[in-house]
């Protein structure tokens, strides 16, 4: 087995009712799951991307000593803050993006947050104030402090 979002599922799968919970509190209620499988192909095909866009520009080619391509940061941005205005108005009916509980859905999100952080581009978390708190709320927990 490989891809980190495969191993997550199949841990969480396999795990359930030890230790975190990372599905849906009742992950045999279909529609719950869905909502939390939805987030995770939101996060997959439309938040990642993007971020991983910004990262190439904001930290890897720093590395590389390579030039940021401030076009492509202003192109990025603009297309990750209508996914972040989406997770805004998520945000503010729950604590999480799939519901009240945290899930795969956010656990997802934590490599790329954290890289984005360290950037420029944290402005587009930290002036959305639902997204702020989530973003403050998933990268506090334990297991992210060691990433």
């Amino acid at each position: 087995l490989f891809e980190s979002r495969a191993i997550t599922q199949y841990i969480a799968h396999r795990y359930e009712g030890q230790g975190t919970n990372l599905l849906q509190p009742d992950s045999k209620n279909l529609a719950h799951y869905a909502i939390m499988a939805m987030g995770m192909q939101v996060e997959a095909h439309q938040f990642d991307p993007l971020a991983s866009k910004l990262a190439w520009e904001h930290v890897f080619k720093l590395i590389y000593g390579l030039t940021t391509d401030q076009a492509v940061v202003a192109e990025e941005e603009a297309k990750l803050a209508k996914v972040l205005d989406v997770y805004e108005a998520r945000l503010k009916e729950f604590k999480y993006l799939a519901g009240d509980t945290f899930t795969l859905t956010d656990l997802h999100h934590i490599p790329a947050v954290q890289y984005l952080l360290e950037t420029p581009t944290k402005k587009l978390f930290t002036e959305r104030p639902h997204v702020n708190k989530w973003v403050a709320e998933i990268t506090k927990r334990p297991a992210s402090q060691k990433i």
